[in-house]
């Protein structure tokens, strides 16, 4: 009789544990497929990285407690020295958490990525504004 109630016990779990398992997935995948849709065509597998990886800049300025960079300028040295100081202050040997470093991290790249890109973005405009002028042997 005992037997009885212990292997209904464990096909009941065993059910319970599948179908949360199930319905875990399927909220992957349809987090997942939404984050693939949000991505602009731009072809950069860098800024695919970054926000598959889900660290909107946002959430990076904030991190870092930085203000986000308007109109494509970010104060770096305020970004790099705010992310020394999280950086060694999370160390692992010194009982901090490398969880925390590696969030720190991804947040200063993706506050660079944004500047770079914005940096890269004007200077072609820049260049289209003023014509394209190629580099003569003669022009050094």
């Amino acid at each position: 009789m005992a037997h009885r109630f212990i292997t209904q016990a464990v096909l009941v779990g065993a059910r319970v544990f599948g179908r949360a398992f199930a319905e875990a997935y399927r909220q992957a995948s349809a987090s997942s497929k939404y984050a693939q849709s949000s991505i602009p065509n731009s072809g950069s597998s860098i800024s695919k990285n970054f926000i598959s990886s889900g660290l909107t800049l946002d959430e990076a300025c904030k991190i870092l407690n930085v203000k986000p960079p308007k109109g494509g300028s970010a104060n770096i040295e305020e970004v790099t020295e705010r992310f020394k100081r999280l950086f060694d202050a999370n160390e692992p040997t010194k009982g901090g958490s490398f969880y925390l470093q590696s969030k720190i991290l991804r947040a200063r790249e993706r506050i660079e990525l944004e500047a770079r890109e914005a940096q890269e973005a004007a200077e072609t405009e820049a260049e289209l504004k003023e014509g394209w002028k190629p580099k003569l042997w003669k022009d050094r």
